[in-house]
């Protein structure tokens, strides 16, 4: 997942690359404006996966608990 994060950041920073060149920057503005666009992209793509990737989890662990406590037979109405 941290490579499809990382590589869609730096598609990002090439079109950021791109679009601030034809606007005509001197090309230290356009690299430092494409760099801070790819690490402000980059960081909010790996905190919304990490979160995606906490809510993916604890919802398997509670069907496996649940799953496993129908197996076992504890449930209040048995």
């Amino acid at each position: 997942m941290n490579k499809i994060v990382l590589q869609f950041g730096l598609l990002v920073f090439f079109f950021s690359v791109i679009f601030f060149t034809q606007r005509g920057l001197v090309i230290e503005k356009v690299l430092l404006n494409s760099f801070a666009i790819f690490i402000l992209v980059t960081t909010m793509l790996s905190l919304i996966v990490i979160g995606l990737i906490k809510a993916i989890n604890n919802n398997s662990l509670s069907k496996l608990g649940d799953i496993s406590d129908n197996l076992a037979g504890n449930k209040d109405h048995e």
